[in-house]
């Protein structure tokens, strides 16, 4: 059968999210899941989750820290190759567990938590593009059949945000971090879920405070990019809004890729849909803005 269901989701401490991402393994069945921020050293994932996902039929390739960052790829087709970060990446001022790769029946698959870049005029920032140029450039050598999944923390486009206006002044919409994005999927990499979706209010992200969630005031930053013999591959594309709902969540939502077949059928770009209509432009700001 082969990779059919990609997964990518940011954890935020996958410590945390044990009693979700168990679960949600179970009900999702995905093939390949990409995870970002595990907040765990290796050993001390690996004691936490193991043995749970050795009897699942996981395999996993971990880059992981205490405390920060930390990424994973959880792969029930195969795991080989496993390059651990990125070659010639930036370090601030060390190297940080921001990456992960490995070949899944036939695929190589990026795991990446790209930095946050906090402000346009920061070091971090400066880091982050940077960071960007290696992570182009190592995929760039890599094979053709490829994805790149991860926290992007780059809302590719106005329409990937709430309203432009709360954003101004603020990492993630600026245009060097846009054109590092472009830079990258000018290597043949398409954004499948816009690609799906072209005309969709679709994001992957809403900030835990200030209601933000259930007014539906997010971004899109999760994305899941694939070359051109992955993406014709494409059957469904969706953000599993259910993930971010109920008790103890991410503030980051799954996004969902299937390939050859679409079990739950083309059912939407995001599940459940939101309730909540799109805010006037200018009507609600940030909450850090606040």
């Amino acid at each position: 059968m082969g990779v059919v269901r990609v997964a990518t989701w940011n954890v935020n401490s996958v410590k945390q999210r044990v009693p979700r991402l168990l679960p949600w393994l179970d009900q999702r069945q995905p093939d390949v899941v990409c995870l970002q921020e595990t907040k765990l050293a290796d050993e001390a994932f690996l004691a936490l989750l193991g043995k749970d996902l050795g009897e699942r039929g996981y395999e996993v390739a971990l880059n992981g820290e205490v405390q920060w960052n930390g990424v994973a790829i959880l792969s029930k087709v195969g795991l080989e190759d496993v390059t651990v970060g990125l070659p010639g990446a930036p370090g601030f001022p060390h190297a940080e567990a921001r990456a992960v790769s490995a070949t899944c029946d036939g695929v190589r698959v990026h795991s990446v938590y790209v930095p946050n870049g906090r402000t346009p005029d920061s070091d971090h920032y400066q880091y982050k593009l940077a960071w960007l140029a290696a992570l182009r450039d190592a995929v760039k050598a890599g094979p053709e059949a490829v994805v790149v999944c991860g926290d992007m923390n780059i809302a590719p486009t106005d329409v990937d945000v709430f309203d432009p206006d709360a954003y101004i002044g603020q990492t993630h919409v600026t245009p060097p971090e846009r054109a590092a994005l472009a830079e990258l999927q000018a290597l043949g990499l398409h954004d499948v879920m816009r690609d799906r979706w072209p005309d969709k209010r679709v994001f992957t992200y809403w900030d835990y405070r200030a209601g933000m969630f259930h007014q539906d005031l997010g971004m899109r930053i999760d994305l899941i990019l694939a070359s051109g013999p992955v993406a014709k591959r494409v059957q469904a594309s969706w953000v599993d809004r259910h993930a971010r709902k109920g008790t103890g969540p991410s503030d980051h939502a799954p996004v969902i890729v299937d390939l050859d077949t679409a079990p739950d059928g083309d059912i939407g770009p995001v599940v459940p849909p939101p309730s909540a209509p799109a805010a006037k432009r200018g009507a609600k700001k940030l909450p850090q803005a606040k």
